[in-house]
């Protein structure tokens, strides 16, 4: 039965400076500030975090549902959707809505100014988790207020297993609706800095949080990934990736190994190894949805990494 995500799907517009933005601020003026730069360098790249989930599932061979609120210039993204054969039954256009977008611009020094129009992800709350039928597991990927704290409700009230994934939407959440998303989710993922955001917000230690849950996984960047399970701490060792390009994505990456290795009864710690496995050769290409390894090249890059068989 397919896997349903439920998240965001946006175009990410990268463009870059050929300079410092130090040298065109001034201190002193910055409450009327006024400036301009030229971006000789531009790219739009397909993303959001039910896109790049559901596109690295498909390239681990499954069959995942979309659910998420796009614009009226969805067309590009709706061809690629086709093309890669990802189904978007529960993808709802919003009419008079442009689709979430980031606009960011990066300097020489890799600072970033970043505008983010939310668009029609702010309708996400009309989608409801009910109408996507034989759906055995899903996640709540960072979306709308409103339409995360109503799906994550609804994948309980239809007693579906999902993963609670806060990711860059935890800031709009208080204590109380953080501690109530744990309760009612399966499993949750976070990066190491989210989940001491966790702990702040909830007033928990993590130890009481991870308690709360059939699993708790905690990403760590290269030092791999910490999965609380069981009443135990299982670290799992980071993928060596050939080379790292573009770290954008790579949490995506990580949960789509997640939602398969999980779906699928496997132990936890070769479910953390298949998700660290995917952020090793994301991590490899530019943009969230640059890379494109066969299951072969998965299956060949995780022996490699664990000396055991995927398959």
């Amino acid at each position: 039965m397919p896997v349903l995500i439920c998240g965001s799907i946006a175009y990410d517009t990268i463009m870059v400076f050929h300079g410092e933005f130090k040298t065109h601020i001034l201190p002193d003026h910055i409450h009327v500030l006024n400036v301009a730069f030229v971006v000789p360098d531009m790219r739009r790249e397909f993303g959001g975090t039910a896109g790049n989930i559901a596109y690295n599932l498909k390239l681990l061979g499954d069959d995942p549902l979309v659910m998420a609120t796009v614009g009226e210039d969805f067309g590009p993204y709706k061809d690629r959707l086709d093309k890669l054969g990802i189904n978007r039954t529960h993808v709802r256009e919003i009419s008079g809505a442009y689709m979430p977008q980031a606009f960011i611009t990066t300097d020489l020094d890799a600072n970033q100014i970043t505008a983010f129009h939310p668009g029609a992800m702010a309708s996400s709350y009309l989608n409801k988790v009910g109408d996507a039928k034989n759906v055995s597991f899903g996640i709540v990927a960072p979306d709308s207020r409103d339409g995360m704290l109503q799906h994550a409700a609804q994948f309980h009230d239809h007693k579906i297993p999902f993963i609670f994934d806060p990711g860059q939407a935890l800031p709009v959440f208080n204590g109380d609706e953080l501690r109530h998303f744990i309760e009612l989710a399966d499993y949750v993922a976070v990066n190491d800095y989210e989940a001491r955001v966790l702990e702040e917000r909830t007033g928990e230690p993590l130890s009481k949080l991870t308690d709360r849950v059939k699993a708790f996984f905690v990403t760590k960047g290269a030092e791999g990934s910490v999965i609380y399970a069981d009443g135990q701490q299982i670290t799992v060792p980071s993928v060596k990736e050939n080379r790292r390009v573009d770290p954008t994505g790579c949490g995506d990456a990580y949960r789509s190994g997640m939602l398969y290795g999980i779906e699928r009864g496997w132990s936890w710690e070769r479910v953390g190894r298949l998700a660290n496995t995917m952020g090793s050769l994301k991590i490899e290409h530019r943009g969230p949805q640059g890379h494109q390894p066969t299951r072969e090249e998965i299956e060949a890059r995780y022996s490699a990494a664990f000396d055991e068989s995927l398959w």
